[in-house]
């Protein structure tokens, strides 16, 4: 087997496609319904460049390819979650400083057991950053050992980092699948969008708009026809609705069932299935001068006499509401009349390459831009330098760029389907890479003295960490499984977390919300402690 595995260490790109296959073939393996999905990829990995080492040779991936997988990966995520993270950012302070306080916890527990089993700072260090799956605050813990005197430190840390890191992901694996065995009940699932005609019963003529100002939620008036047999048309908010009239609306369940409350009952008649007046048709957004436009700047209302009444990103659906920016690669649901839907298709564009194109200009220039920030080094209050890594960067501009769609002429967001290849394919790169350089470390590391020390204090760090984050969101913060699933991926930056609760929930857009919301603040201070373990 050495000739093979010389041949494989010759050619890393067979490696990495080699380890891709092969892993995610073991990945789609489930027992008792559970798989590993893309984080076979990384034990996978762990476990060639291991056996390799066994027989005297080095295969690697190169760091450069792992870089580039995990930048475009979080960049990816960004784009995703950009336009919901800020709305959701505003109340996260709690879960942020509960996350803060679990890693100094774990932290200072770490130093302990370390100082106890005989550790000294540059190991404990570098068994905090494997414990927690932080390749930059390994880094940092190696620069601040080297920084107080021991010219080992980086080789010390290193050790520490790759005997830890192999539960650093397991274990956090099992918190998040702890989450998810409680996601029936979550309480922030989006509520699925319904559409109903219902009869006008009120005597008082109440204005649309004034009914749109008193319902919760969201919700669409699309048609309106006086009486039973007159014309369908387009109500506007100005429209009143008189007694006996029909209205079909398009919401939420819950502000569905308050429209029909305040107006009268639902109806067997379907003014959908009447397409005499008012025709109905998905159309696919492929024009880059529609992309990064909310609803109400396109004007379809005046310009074709036309209602946008959902919107389709991914398998999400959602209102059309006229704050709601649409994005390549977005199904429209267009309400217009017959004879314009013609019109209203080449407005929009309704091609396929909205749904592939990866706005090539934009994915250059935000990787760009955020490689860049993620290298910027800060000066700390101790004279030394550190970084917050290129995936922390490019994750902050994709968020940014998803947020705000759109600077003038230049469309910064990509289509959904886009960012879902982009964001899968960077992540398989990733954790081949990172499971090949774990492996030849880890088989090192145990030929050393110390290796069932860094062990139980990696365990014990990760243990607190999982812990301490599990139990604080899901009974303090009432957080639901699905969002936490991925909050714990993100709190221990790792990828492989964030891979496995979105194969057990179908990528659920609240997992990678959970990823986003925690993962720039975890980046830093993982790095500031690791900093500060490394320099005692």
């Amino acid at each position: 087997m050495v000739p093979v595995l010389t041949h494989l260490a010759d050619n890393p790109v067979l490696v990495l496609f080699l380890l891709i296959g092969l892993g995610m073939l073991v990945g789609h393996i489930k027992v008792k319904g559970v798989s590993l999905g893309a984080a076979a990829v990384l034990f996978a990995g762990i476990v060639l460049a291991a056996w390799g080492v066994a027989q005297g040779v080095t295969i690697e991936v190169p760091s450069a390819m792992g870089i580039l997988g995990l930048a475009v990966f979080t960049f990816a995520i960004g784009v995703q979650s950009g336009p919901n993270f800020f709305h959701v950012i505003r109340t996260a302070a709690g879960p942020l400083a509960l996350m803060l306080l679990v890693f100094i916890v774990a932290a200072a527990c770490g130093l302990g057991v370390g100082h106890v089993l005989g550790m000294d700072s540059a190991l404990i260090a570098g068994t905090f950053a494997g414990a927690i799956t932080n390749t930059p605050a390994l880094a940092a813990a190696g620069n601040a050992a080297t920084m107080a005197g021991n010219p080992d430190g980086v080789a010390i840390a290193t050790v520490g980092y790759a005997v830890a890191y192999l539960y650093g992901v397991i274990g956090m694996l099992f918190f998040s699948l702890l989450a998810l065995r409680y996601r029936r009940s979550d309480r922030d699932k989006p509520s699925p969008l319904t559409n109903r005609t219902i009869r006008v019963e009120r005597d008082d003529s109440p204005m649309i708009g004034d009914l749109l100002a008193t319902v919760s939620g969201e919700l669409r008036f699309s048609r309106l026809r006086r009486g039973e047999t007159g014309p369908i048309t387009r109500p506007v908010s100005e429209d009143r609705v008189n007694r006996d009239d029909l209205v079909t609306v398009v919401g939420t369940q819950d502000a569905v069932s308050q429209v029909i409350k305040a107006l009268g009952h639902g109806s067997s008649h379907s003014l959908i299935e009447d397409r005499r007046y008012l025709d109905f048709r998905r159309i696919t957004v492929s024009d880059p001068k529609i992309a990064g436009h909310t609803i109400a700047d396109l004007g379809v209302d005046h310009t074709f006499g036309a209602t946008i009444s959902r919107v389709r990103r991914g398998d999400t659906d959602m209102v059309g509401t006229p704050d709601l920016v649409l994005q390549l690669g977005d199904r429209v649901r267009v309400v217009a009349p017959t004879g314009r839907m013609k019109e209203v298709s080449a407005f929009f564009g309704d091609s396929a390459r909205g749904l592939s194109s990866i706005n090539p200009v934009a994915l250059g220039l935000g990787m760009a831009l955020g490689i860049f920030i993620g290298e910027w080094k800060f000066l700390t209050p101790t004279g030394a330098t550190f970084s917050i890594g290129s995936a922390a960067g490019t994750l902050l501009v994709g968020l940014v760029f998803g947020k705000i769609g759109r600077i003038k002429g230049f469309v910064t967001a990509l289509p959904f389907t886009a960012t879902a290849v982009l964001s899968e394919l960077g992540l398989l790169i990733f954790l081949a890479q990172a499971g090949t350089k774990a492996g030849g470390q880890i088989a090192n590391a145990f030929t050393g003295g110390d290796w069932w020390k860094i062990l139980v204090t990696g365990f014990v760090i990760t243990t607190i960490v999982g812990l301490g984050i599990y139990a604080s969101m899901r009974w303090v913060v009432k957080m639901g499984g699905t969002r936490l699933s991925g909050l714990l991926g993100g709190a221990q930056t790792q990828p492989a977390v964030l891979a496995f609760a979105n194969e057990r929930t179908g990528a659920d857009p609240r997992v990678a919300l959970g990823y986003a919301m925690v993962y720039p603040v975890a980046m830093i201070a993982k790095i500031f402690i690791a900093q500060i373990l490394g320099g005692l």
